[in-house]
């Protein structure tokens, strides 16, 4: 039950780190409101996933594929540039997470 946990938390985080693009810096009541709403529920979900994962783990996957999912979600809705040496950053972060993974 701890991986669904975690899934659920990683796409809450993903949403609210979306939203918080399109709250403008905290102008926007909705989109404000619902980032918080967004992340609150992330870390619920985060809370219920470590009872049954290692906390190293599930912080290092719910962090490293936040970044590379939300690095892709900038490239692809907000057509940010990303250059081949952030790519190899987020490779060497995900690598390490899955060093992690590996026991």
């Amino acid at each position: 039950m701890g991986w669904i946990y975690l899934s659920i938390a990683i796409a809450l985080e993903l949403t609210g780190t979306i939203i918080m693009k399109y709250s403008a810096g905290f102008t926007k009541l909705l989109p404000s409101v619902l980032m918080f709403i967004f992340y609150g529920l992330s870390f619920t979900s985060l809370n219920l996933a470590v009872r049954t994962l290692n906390l190293s783990l599930a912080y290092a996957i719910w962090s490293g594929l936040g970044t590379l999912l939300i690095t892709l979600a900038g490239y692809y809705l907000f057509h940010e540039v990303i250059t081949l040496r952030q790519w190899i950053c987020i490779a060497i972060i995900v690598i390490g997470v899955i060093g992690l993974k590996i026991n």
